[in-house]
């Protein structure tokens, strides 16, 4: 099937009804970090009112928060406490672009909660999205960093036995990697600008050990041509990823490749995040997504609403 057959708007049907699932809670505004903060609480106020405004008949519901217990199969238990001190000594640094304020230990249990119930509501038939922060893909086995604590879409993942990550957020998402690097359960698969932050997702990192080759990377440079991400993305998913044949898929969803957002520099419209999650859709198989990045609070709730009319069966 060729790419161009995506452009005619038609949404690919799924075996399962298309009502949806939004999974948030007010209280994951209250991670703070210090005033001009690209990741603001801004950002999920702002997603809110488009939603509710555009598109009415979502659901919303509040997930049940994660427990340590369940973190600990993702993360140190070193990391976790140097997490939770953090929160008790907040405000808090934690790295040079990551903080800890009184509320954040909650907005993040309610983050990681979030999506491990968007993805038992996706396997139960549903689709859903984790609406949250702080974001959580670059949250590496025991280091919190650029903006994440625990991590989100890994938690996640754990709810099925055979999972493919899609992550388009314009980062590298280096804590999934380093979290599923060496297991051929996960198929991980970012795009993202590059050279960028965090410096890892060369196409040469590709797993490691019984996971070699279930780690994929596209790296675009700055600037690059909408198109040309398109295209790729498109052939890795037609390609490895459909023959990965997994039991879930999960979209760690950052909006900041979008062509002007402040922390971007990648050149997507706002209707390429509708066609990067039918592409997805195109796969037939349970899907959730999880709020990573995007940083434009114009421009966020579109992009945002523009994949969850895709990931509800709208065309």
């Amino acid at each position: 099937m060729a790419y161009g057959s995506y452009l005619s708007g038609t949404t690919p049907r799924l075996g399962y009804p298309p009502d949806m699932l939004i999974l948030t809670d007010p209280r994951c505004r209250e991670h703070r970090p210090p005033p001009g903060h690209p990741e603001c609480r801004e950002r999920l106020e702002a997603v809110e009112r488009t939603l509710r405004r555009e598109a009415p008949d979502l659901e919303w519901r509040t997930p049940k928060s994660a427990t340590f217990r369940e973190l600990s199969a993702i993360h140190t238990k070193e990391h976790i406490e140097r997490v939770r001190e953090a929160c008790r000594n907040a405000p808090a640094q934690i790295d040079p672009d990551t903080f800890a304020s009184p509320g954040t230990e909650e907005a993040a249990l309610l983050a990681a909660g979030a999506a491990r119930d968007a993805a038992r509501a996706a396997l139960a038939g549903t689709p859903a999205m984790a609406l949250v922060r702080p974001p959580g893909h670059h949250a590496t086995r025991d280091r919190a960093m650029g903006f994440c604590l625990f991590n989100n879409v890994a938690l996640a993942a754990l709810q099925a036995k055979r999972v493919l990550i899609v992550d388009w957020d314009v980062h590298h998402g280096n804590g999934t990697q380093d979290i599923f690097y060496e297991n051929p359960d996960v198929l991980y698969f970012s795009t993202h600008r590059a050279p960028f932050y965090p410096g890892s997702g060369a196409r040469t990192e590709t797993g490691a050990g019984r996971g070699l080759g279930f780690t994929i990377n596209r790296p675009f440079p700055h600037n690059t041509r909408r198109g040309t991400f398109l295209e790729e993305f498109f052939e890795v998913i037609e390609g490895p990823c459909r023959r990965f044949d997994a039991d879930l898929v999960l979209i760690s969803a950052g909006f900041d490749a979008w062509k002007d957002d402040p922390i971007g520099g990648l050149n997507l419209e706002v209707e390429d995040f509708a066609e990067l999650t039918r592409v997805v859709l195109g796969l037939k198989k349970p899907t959730a997504s999880v709020l990573e990045g995007g940083y434009d609070l114009d421009a966020l709730p579109r992009c945002v609403l523009a994949h969850l009319n895709v990931l509800n069966g709208r065309p």
